[in-house]
């Protein structure tokens, strides 16, 4: 049993200074059977810590209803096991480039206010952390487990200014069993540190550069207590249809050294980043500092071009980072684990089946209703995936413009069973007027949640009606597809391929030899999702700059695999240099299980070190 506590100007383990290495690698990012080998790099790295959200609206996906929050718990252990300590952050906000930020939608989609002392918020995050923080005290230091601090919130300064909102949750914490030390992290600016801080809390500051003009700022706020960069950025992450971020190694090296000279501790954000599985992707909001501008939705992958990529292999960053760390650890780091096993050779999927959107959503759908105006993804309680509005534009009228008014995000529009245009926030009104009678049909498709800024929780679908011309569109029906509806196809009927490529759900087997790690490629595909084993490994889209999804080596298996595709809006023609699988359609293209050698190589030599171009 050990105490662990904060000092005047260092943290103290059983009353010795200690300096804390650590870096952030979210259990929820990355697959369970791989904690062990992943933990194990950054201990290579020089690492005597990893840091780790918790997001929950992963763990509560409706009120009251809980999944899995004792993956946390077995995450703790295997840290434990690894020889690390451990620093956890369980929001109840996490921003992470995560889906809404990890709030739920069920919540944000309530009216109350969030981040706030708005009872009606107060109450679900009081039910969630008694839930969940059992997982943490029972392993904290002082019982013999890894867990040395917890924070308050997460960049709470750079949303908000209610001090009453942090006091509680402060007291919360305590209240439930938490004795270790607490803390907050904003950036080092006035209005955020004042704003995100509490009295009597260790505060941090988070940065990607500037370390001694950081913490000077801190100073000026707490002249005591050790100094900590709880979020060094020493990469960063992509949006779809942007260009793929790195940050030069050497660069980011010296931005680290500098923190580590100024005496501080640190904490690499991220030191390992995985991969935003199962569509819990988020979305940034463009347009400066006030984050009110344009959509970017980010891509699937999460390796921000972090030390330890996407599949758990040291990088040059990895290198660097280990030579500076080796300065300040109390010993040498251990050998760099063995390499990750990969796909012994790449494989072409052969197409078995197929479904439309309709049929998958009267199979696996949720109820359908009417409605004055189109509902919102979050009252047909779906927090990923697609919703079908369909409504009648009476006649005989002359054309007429037809906008989905507040569109957010995508949306497929059929009328009278004919692809009329896809529009997007922004370009909300088909380019041709529609006359009455007809009907037209709608799939939205969330291109995930806002995970920062005061848009954070805005709601999504079609949220300002459906307008002929200047005439809301009324007795709208509406039903919803939750993406989690699909890790189980069972009860969907398929049938042949269409040679159409049309939108829906694709079913297809892959035969392995050599089980392990890959990239699963879909060239001439447009934009959805694809799962590997019923395991979804998230949304793909040919806008890039991801050009593949990773597929963990676990979820592999020898001989056959089942490959699922819910293509939005169609699959192209096959590309001419892709084999295609016996029994393939022509006109659709094949689903590639690529070994990451292979897959990389296509890629090009820039994007290569980041996972066929992801990020």
């Amino acid at each position: 049993m050990s105490e662990f506590t904060v000092g005047d100007e260092d943290f103290l383990l059983d009353g010795r200074p200690v300096r804390l290495l650590s870096g952030a690698l979210h259990y929820f990012r990355v697959h369970e059977a791989q904690w062990g080998p992943r933990l194990g790099m950054l201990k290579a790295m020089g690492l005597n810590c990893v840091e780790t959200y918790v997001p929950w609206n992963l763990h509560e996906p409706s009120p009251g209803r809980f999944a899995d929050v004792g993956r946390l718990g077995r995450f703790l252990d295997a840290v434990r096991e690894a020889g690390l300590w451990a620093i956890v952050r369980p929001g109840p906000y996490i921003c992470a480039e995560w889906e809404n930020g990890g709030l739920p939608h069920w919540l944000t989609g309530s009216g109350v206010a969030l981040r706030s002392r708005d009872e009606r918020f107060l109450a679900p995050v009081g039910r969630w952390f008694r839930r969940l923080l059992p997982e943490v005290v029972a392993r904290q230091v002082d019982r013999g487990g890894p867990v040395l601090m917890v924070q308050v919130e997460n960049e709470y300064g750079s949303y908000g200014s209610d001090a009453v909102y942090l006091r509680w949750l402060a007291d919360l914490l305590r209240a439930e069993g938490v004795c270790v030390p607490l803390f907050t992290s904003d950036g080092p600016e006035d209005h955020m540190l004042t704003g995100g801080g509490v009295p009597g809390v260790l505060a941090t500051v988070n940065f990607g550069s500037r370390a001694r003009e950081a913490f000077a700022e801190l100073r000026g706020h707490r002249p005591r207590g050790p100094l900590m960069c709880m979020e060094f950025w020493c990469g960063w992450f992509d949006h779809w249809g942007a260009e793929h971020v790195v940050r030069d190694p050497g660069e980011a090296a010296s931005a680290l050294r500098e923190i580590l000279e100024c005496g501080a501790s640190v904490n690499l954000y991220m030191a390992h980043g995985g991969t935003s599985f199962g569509g819990w992707a988020g979305a940034n909001r463009g347009g400066g500092e006030l984050h009110e501008g344009p959509l970017e939705p980010d891509v699937t992958s999460y390796d921000y071009d972090a030390p330890v990529d996407e599949l758990g292999r040291p990088t040059e960053k990895f290198w660097r980072f280990r030579e500076v760390l080796a300065a300040y650890a109390d010993g040498p780091p251990p050998e760099v684990p063995p390499a990750p096993p990969e796909l012994g050779a790449s494989a072409v999927a052969a197409l078995e089946g197929w479904a439309s959107l309709d049929t998958v959503l009267d199979a696996v759908g949720g109820p359908e209703g009417e409605y004055a105006m189109p509902p919102t993804f979050e009252e047909l309680d779906v927090d990923r995936g697609l919703v079908k509005y369909e409504v009648s534009v009476p006649g005989p009228r002359q054309p007429r413009p037809l906008t989905l008014r507040g569109l957010r995000d995508l949306a497929v529009v059929n009328v009278d069973g004919v692809r009329a245009g896809v529009l997007s926030e922004g370009d909300e009104q088909l380019r041709e007027p529609v006359a009455g009678p007809a009907r037209v049909e709608v799939w939205v498709e969330s291109l995930g949640r806002v995970n920062y800024g005061p848009r954070t929780g805005e709601p999504k679908g079609v949220t300002g009606g459906l307008l002929h011309e200047r005439q809301y569109l009324h007795g709208v029906r509406a039903r919803g597809l939750r993406l989690d509806a699909l890790d189980d196809v069972g009860s969907v009927p398929f049938t042949p391929v269409p040679a159409s490529g049309a939108p829906g759900l694709y079913r297809g087997t892959v035969t392995v030899r050599g089980a392990g790690d890959a990239f699963l490629e879909l060239p001439g595909w447009t934009r959805g999702f694809a799962w590997v084993n019923g395991f979804c490994l998230g949304r793909y889209w040919s806008v890039g700059p991801q050009r593949a999804l990773y597929v963990p080596g676990p979820v592999l298996r020898e001989g056959a695999n089942e490959v699922w595709v819910l293509e939005c809006e169609g699959a192209g023609a096959q590309a001419p240099d892709l084999p295609e699988a016996a029994g393939a359609v022509a006109a659709v293209p094949s689903p590639v299980l690529r070994a990451p050698a292979e897959a990389e190589s296509r890629s090009g030599a820039a994007e290569s070190r980041a996972g066929a171009g992801t990020g």
